[in-house]
């Protein structure tokens, strides 16, 4: 595939939606779950990735809901959206695999890993 590679928080928000609609803080905190705490998205950051990423087709409105005199915006995955998930994905699983590949075939020793106390 020819697309540019997903930013992490890019990637992260993505993949929050793949298990269906959320709004803007289920994301921020599904975000920061799958990550295991490494990445923390301020809303600011969160919002314009959204609308940068409505603008590119690959999530949209899901619906919109009052809450406490409050509009909650929920945003879902389109079909585009999920393929270039999926795509990303693989690429990314293609590259660990090289990586634990060229590590078990003598690349500990010559990185410095051999006899490592960890």
């Amino acid at each position: 595939m020819s697309a540019k590679p997903l930013q992490e928080p890019t990637f992260l928000i993505l993949t929050a939606l793949a298990a269906g609609p959320q709004h803007g803080y289920g994301i921020i905190t599904d975000v920061e779950r799958i990550s295991d705490g490494r990445v923390r998205l301020r809303a600011g950051t969160l919002y314009g990735a959204l609308d940068r990423l409505r603008a590119d087709g690959l999530i949209e409105v899901d619906r919109e809901e009052v809450v406490e005199t409050r509009l909650r915006r929920y945003y879902q995955l389109t079909a585009t959206g999920g393929q270039r998930l999926a795509d990303e994905a693989e690429r990314l699983r293609r590259n660990a695999e090289v990586a634990a590949r060229r590590l078990r075939s003598g690349g500990r020793a010559a990185y410095g890993f051999a006899g490592d106390a960890r």
